[in-house]
């Protein structure tokens, strides 16, 4: 049928005005049940609206999780209760179990057993308060974790803070006292979680009793880890553990997240979508913490880093999802399972979070920008939970083989916040965020900061390559609030040099650069002639550049010859 130019849009507006109205009746149910109607385009979603009631606290005291509810305005109800759930991290609303009732009130303490280490654990799940109206439960506070898992470890092994620093070694080189030569009191080391999980049925498998179920972990891949690690510790080193999920293990159906399927990227988001995924990981999490906590001869391990670059989505923390929220969503839901259960074994490891340095943009579109990310993870920290929880960075220099850390491209690398990248030359403004009111711990201070990943090519001189490990190094020790700088990394690594990386203090042949010597000379009673000799190729004092914030910058993107 023909149909007129304004037949069609009489149609179009009566179509409009009932997509209209039935918007409103959805916006209005929804606010009925505590949320609000957001229209954005044709997509419309619901987010959560102020909840009357706020959990303040959750903490562990005894056997026994008590949580402190405050409430402006009471929120009616058919009994006049609070009813506290307990969900696991996959589950969303009055999905969990009923742990606990009590009187509404404006402020009102109400406690529930822990369960510790039985099916019913409440260690690592989620709480909220309902309260049941019209016969329904309805959800009436923001989740809440809680935050001391400390309380129950068995463990407070002394840390082996003894300066920062590190590097990515080569295990190669570990026994033959090169790490000690150059004085190295950090080192970082991958453990990727394929390796370490097995089925029931496999060869050399090393069970774990935990939450009421059975898990088997990789006896042989872990007899590896023990000797490198305690090794590591017997040469004076502090111990940090990157956690890694490539998906390639024959375990891995259980780990990577359900929209991380199907991915080719070597890193993963861990699965915190089913209680399969759930419950591997709150036993990993107690296993490693329990294992390497300095008590079992396995070796100590004081830190501990969630990922690679999460920010990097198609690179090293895959979903198939571009929504900034929902991957932050599910990384700090793992995020949260290992501080609690590492914690709830060893108090004082630290736990980090993991970004890069692209700060306002992105080399790859498949990535978020690390600010976007680390504002939106400090978010849910704070909303569900405050803990001390660490930054782990890695400012490299952009593009990743720019050989001068002092001197870098002026298009990339400013002194504010609107930087497009953040290296060691402008450190301190992430380091100055990080002081934001936001962003201290429970207990008012600023967060660790791990420079976990940070390295320089020779490729373009090993002057170059010299100076900027002077100076990265350097920058890092006028901090005090960052407690690691580990270079990237002791040997060469052939496939890197194919982009020009050739960060390695040793060439592929095994022989030693002049960074190297740097290096050894840093942070011990040489370190005068390293200063005199990265001071030569700068062109300047460097001590007069770092004390004096000094930025220079150079118009390009290109490497000055």
């Amino acid at each position: 049928m023909k149909r007129t130019d304004n037949g069609h849009q009489a149609l179009r507006g009566t179509l409009m005005l009932k997509r209209r109205t039935m918007m409103l009746i959805l916006a209005t149910l929804l606010l009925v049940s505590g949320c609000v109607a957001v229209g954005s385009g044709n997509v419309l979603y619901a987010e959560a609206a102020g909840r009357p009631v706020t959990i303040s606290t959750c903490e562990i005291s005894g056997s026994e999780v008590v949580c402190q509810l405050n409430a402006d305005t009471v929120p009616s109800s058919d009994d006049g209760k609070f009813y506290i759930y307990a969900d696991e991290v996959y589950e969303d609303g009055t999905k969990g179990d009923i742990v606990a009732s009590t009187e509404a009130g404006k402020s009102v303490s109400v406690s529930f057993p822990l369960n510790y280490n039985t099916a019913d654990s409440n260690l690592s799940r989620k709480f909220l308060v309902a309260v049941k109206r019209s016969g329904q439960m309805m959800q009436v506070s923001d989740e809440h974790y809680i935050t001391n898992p400390e309380a129950l470890a068995a463990y407070t092994s002394a840390r082996g803070d003894a300066g920062i620093k590190g590097i990515l070694p080569d295990i190669t080189r570990v026994a033959n006292g090169e790490l000690q030569e150059m004085g190295i009191r950090q080192v970082v080391y991958n453990m990727d979680l394929d390796d370490i999980c097995l089925a029931e049925s496999a060869p050399g498998a090393v069970p774990f009793e935990y939450n009421g179920q059975t898990f088997y972990f990789n006896g042989w891949m872990l007899a590896e880890y023990d000797s490198t690690i305690s090794g590591f510790n017997r040469y004076g080193m502090q111990v940090t553990i990157v956690l890694l999920n490539s998906g390639k293990g024959e375990y891995s159906q259980h780990l990577i997240h359900p929209q991380a399927e199907g991915g080719d990227c070597p890193g993963y988001a861990l699965n915190v979508a089913d209680a399969s995924g759930v419950d591997y990981l709150k036993a990993i999490g107690a296993f490693l913490g329990q294992r390497y906590s300095g008590q079992t001869s396995c070796g100590q391990v004081d830190n501990w880093i969630i990922g690679n670059e999460v920010n990097a989505r198609t690179s090293w923390w895959y979903t198939n999802s571009t929504s900034l929220d929902f991957n932050v969503n599910i990384y700090v839901k793992a995020f949260r399972i290992f501080y609690n259960e590492l914690k709830s074994m060893n108090a004082n490891v630290r736990v980090y979070n993991s970004l890069d340095q692209e700060w306002q943009r992105k080399s790859n579109p498949g990535s978020f920008l690390s600010k976007d990310y680390l504002d939106q993870f400090n978010y849910y920290m704070n909303r569900e939970g405050n803990i001390d929880w660490g930054l782990s960075f890695h400012p490299y220099n952009s593009p990743l083989y720019d050989p001068y850390a002092w001197n870098g491209p002026a298009v990339w690398v400013k002194d504010s916040l609107s930087s497009l990248y953040i290296t060691m030359q402008n450190i301190d403004v992430l380091v100055d965020y990080m002081h934001r009111e936001q962003f201290l711990n429970p207990w008012g201070e600023v967060r660790s900061i791990s420079l976990a990943e940070v390295g320089y090519t020779s490729s373009f001189g090993t002057d170059a390559q010299e100076a900027s490990v002077a100076y990265g190094y350097l920058k890092a020790a006028s901090l005090p609030d960052v407690d690691a700088f580990m270079l990237f990394r002791q040997t060469d690594e052939a496939h890197e040099m194919e982009s020009h990386l050739a960060l390695g203090l040793y060439d592929l042949n095994g022989n030693k650069k002049p960074a190297y010597e740097i290096y050894k000379a840093l942070g011990s009673e040489n370190e005068a002639v390293a200063k005199a000799r990265a001071s030569e190729i700068i062109g300047m004092d460097i001590d007069e550049m770092i004390r004096e914030k000094i930025l220079w910058t150079r118009s390009g993107t290109g490497v000055v010859q």
